[in-house]
């Protein structure tokens, strides 16, 4: 799946539009390397770090959602990690 349909499916995002605006300007890493096209595929199993506001977020992808469903959904296919651990 394209990161940028993971970021809004996972509703880190509102948009594609806003993913693709994070993933443009360098702020996004998978696997420790930064993320530099929109079209990078995630896959289960990937750590992304994610800059949200006036935090950092490290997530492992559990699953691939298929539809950008409720936040319970949504929060299923994931786990956060813990980055001073």
């Amino acid at each position: 799946m394209r990161i940028d349909r993971l970021l809004c499916h996972l509703r880190f995002t509102r948009t594609r539009s806003a993913a693709h605006r994070l993933i443009d300007e360098g702020h996004i890493r998978r696997n420790g390397e930064r993320v530099r096209r929109c079209s990078r595929d995630i896959v289960e199993g990937d750590i992304l770090t994610l800059p949200l506001g006036d935090t950092v977020k490290l997530i492992e992808i559990l699953a691939l959602p298929e539809r950008r469903g409720p936040p319970r959904e949504a929060q299923a296919c994931y786990r956060e990690l813990d980055p001073n651990g």
